[in-house]
């Protein structure tokens, strides 16, 4: 069981950390940062150069936010990362802390970019950093790639999904909020790294068929060999979206439950069927509109 720990205070709307925003003051009377704020995947990138693009928010913008915390004194600074820093897969053994560093798109580079300049940081000042690396975060609200997963998951048509082995990490949004503020807390989160998610790493079919399932459905499956499905991928120019369903990202995060004696307080089951919920009442009716 975690240990009852005092809600987190307060909230503050800043802006744009991209642009040359005027951050002085933003950390007034704050004894904690809580960053989460980020450019994060594009769907359709029309940016010539978008790792300028995204250096721009995600290492700028980021350096400038953690400068002005340093110059109010604020003690800790949780910086909500990516597990994609140490690459896009994993092949038989999930990602570690300890495992090296591979960034290999623009938004991965960034984030990483950002880690090492609060690393160099928290060496060199008194400020505790702390860095959360996530993989996919779900729950309520959710977008992008993970919706257009809901609506596969909520047709009643068979879909071309290939039938594999692949095991992917997630974490849902309840679950991520609780370890934030175990971060928050816990002196032996200081300075510390860690990779987070629910501990229940599970195929892409597995994932739509629970999400069918909470969506009140049985999902149905074509049998697509797995080869045809990338091939098709790669003529389409969707090579990458393809190896987010077929590919493993898979998961170490016993360190997070070890260090700061976390337990993921929701179920898998329960986080979807709260996005199902959330998806019938706001998702469909603007459809519907």
């Amino acid at each position: 069981m975690n240990e009852t720990v005092p809600a987190v205070g307060c909230f503050r709307v800043i802006g744009d950390l991209g642009s040359s925003l005027d951050l002085r003051g933003v950390c007034d009377d704050i004894e904690v940062v809580m960053h989460l704020a980020g450019r994060v995947h594009v769907m359709r990138e029309s940016i010539a150069d978008p790792l300028t693009e995204f250096r721009a928010t995600n290492v700028a913008g980021t350096g400038r936010l953690v400068r002005e915390a340093i110059q109010q004194n604020v003690r800790r600074f949780i910086f909500v990362s990516t597990v994609k820093v140490h690459g896009e897969s994993t092949n038989g053994r999930p990602f570690s802390e300890r495992d090296p560093d591979n960034p290999q798109d623009p938004y991965a580079v960034s984030k990483w970019e950002a880690e090492q300049d609060l690393k160099a940081i928290g060496r060199n000042t008194k400020l505790e950093v702390v860095i959360v690396r996530s993989p996919l975060v779900y729950g309520p609200g959710v977008r992008a790639n993970f919706l257009r997963l809901i609506r596969l998951s909520d047709s009643p048509l068979p879909l071309p999904i290939p039938d594999t082995t692949n095991r992917r990490g997630l974490i849902g949004v309840r679950n991520l909020a609780d370890f934030l503020v175990q971060c928050v807390y816990r002196e032996r989160a200081a300075n510390e790294t860690f990779l987070v998610s629910d501990g229940n790493d599970i195929s892409t079919r597995e994932l739509m068929i629970r999400m069918g399932r909470a969506l009140g459905r049985k999902v149905h499956f074509l049998p697509v060999p797995p080869c045809i499905f990338r091939m098709s991928g790669a003529l389409l120019g969707r090579r990458a979206e393809v190896g987010r369903l077929l590919d493993s990202l898979s998961i170490d995060s016993s360190k997070a439950r070890s260090r700061l004696s976390w337990l993921p307080p929701v179920d898998i089951d329960d986080e979807l069927q709260s996005t199902a919920r959330w998806y019938r009442q706001h998702c469909l009716k603007q459809r519907a509109v």
